[in-house]
């Protein structure tokens, strides 16, 4: 059994010993035990679905207080970085997934040589923890992506003049707008960063564009329709999701052939969230992709007739692939800690949302607020695009996150 430490958090190596297994896995794959890597808020609402499917679901996170914590069938505090912390997490499950690409992929690789099902398989996190991969890659399939080059340190950068303006990002460890600096010419170069990185010649950007995607180990693909993404310039976070994406046919048509290949070249089995540009030339160019549950999804739970969570349970589980389409028109606004307030959280507004149809509250579990962390989101949904935005847009005014002290 885990030990536990001073504040009652389960530590250590967490059991499914008290669950029974009713069925073979080959005969039953909804008894499969999954483990998921990462406990914040996807890891949270991929376990609320697993829960309708009588699965169980264990988690590993480094915070004993993480979102998943509190309502995960078993729970590791361990390091998702750490070989020996995911080998003894992965011996456990029959099904390991992630909630974070940022994971120790040689154990996962040696969980997977023992015959543990990983998805997405080891070999195509590799590829997606480092940009500079994550590029090559696209490049040797053809898959279209902005002109980049790859340096090894920032003196490096002052080798392709003809490349600036540039946004450098690191290959290993950035998300949620970290390791993102944009350099608008070589006298920036001074307070670049200093690491391995690759350096992107800047696209007149006219939108940004989300596809998210599946596949099962049988080969089906299957695809949401295409969201418009509007981003917080200060915090470089997604603030607003538009579904469906206000584009023409002929985008959303080749947004969706785009992102479907890149499923399909990689093999990989889960859900993909391919995030893209659109020039102001009309181009539409691969930016990142995660390989798993992603915040330009979260108003799947209320706007289509499968969630994003439900489609990757489907897709590791090797079940078919549910109905994406649009139920009703949303947008998801994300919900912020609001600047100049960090310690425990204080929601505001929260009694007048309760008063508006249409209006979805998600809050991740988190006790503590600090400026722009995650701490929710709201889905507002309408009969019409229009009619959503402008109730997402009052909605922004109406709700806060602030701090008590």
């Amino acid at each position: 059994m885990p030990s536990k430490n001073p504040k009652g958090i389960s530590v250590g190596v967490f059991s499914f010993d008290d669950i029974p297994k009713t069925n073979s896995p080959k005969q039953n794959p909804l008894g499969l035990r999954v483990g998921v890597l990462g406990g914040g808020q996807l890891g949270r609402m991929f376990i609320q679905k697993a829960i309708d499917f009588n699965i169980d679901v264990a988690v590993m996170d480094p915070d004993g207080h993480a979102p998943c914590s509190t309502i995960c069938a078993g729970f590791q505090q361990g390091d998702f970085k750490n070989y020996d912390d995911v080998m003894r997490f992965g011996a456990n499950c029959d099904v390991i997934t992630v909630e974070i690409e940022h994971v120790n992929v040689d154990a996962l690789e040696e969980l997977e040589k023992m015959g543990k099902k990983v998805f997405p398989q080891p070999r195509v996190l590799r590829i997606i923890q480092d940009k500079g991969l994550q590029k090559e890659f696209y490049r040797i399939n053809s898959i279209p992506t902005s002109e980049f080059r790859l340096v090894s340190s920032k003196n490096e950068i002052t080798k392709f003049p003809e490349m600036f303006p540039v946004m450098q990002k690191l290959r290993t460890s950035g998300y949620d707008g970290r390791g993102v600096m944009p350099l608008s010419n070589l006298d920036a170069v001074a307070s670049a960063f200093d690491e391995p990185s690759v350096i992107e010649r800047k696209v007149d950007l006219q939108q940004e564009i989300s596809v998210i995607v599946s596949r099962n180990e049988q080969g089906e693909v299957s695809h949401f329709p295409v969201v418009g993404m509007e981003f917080n310039p200060e915090a470089n976070l997604v603030e607003f999701l538009f579904s469906p994406a206000e584009v023409d046919a002929s985008i959303e048509q080749e947004a969706i052939r785009i992102a479907r290949l890149v499923i399909e070249k990689m093999e990989m089995v889960g859900l993909l969230a391919v995030e893209m540009f659109i020039s102001r030339k009309g181009e539409l160019l691969v930016n990142e992709v995660a390989p798993r549950p992603h915040n330009s999804g979260h108003q799947t739970i209320e706007g289509n007739a499968v969630s994003q969570y439900e489609q990757h349970l489907r897709a590791i589980l090797g079940l078919p692939p549910g109905d994406t389409s649009i139920v009703k028109p949303a947008v998801m606004l994300n919900l912020l800690g609001e600047k100049g307030f960090s310690g425990p959280a204080v929601y505001e507004g929260l009694e007048e949302l309760m008063r508006l149809d249409g209006a979805y509250l998600h809050l991740y579990g988190k006790k503590t607020t600090k400026p722009f962390r995650k701490m929710g989101h709201i889905t507002v949904t309408a009969n019409t695009i229009e009619e959503a935005k402008k109730k997402a847009k009052k909605v922004k005014d109406m709700v806060k996150v602030t701090s008590g002290k």
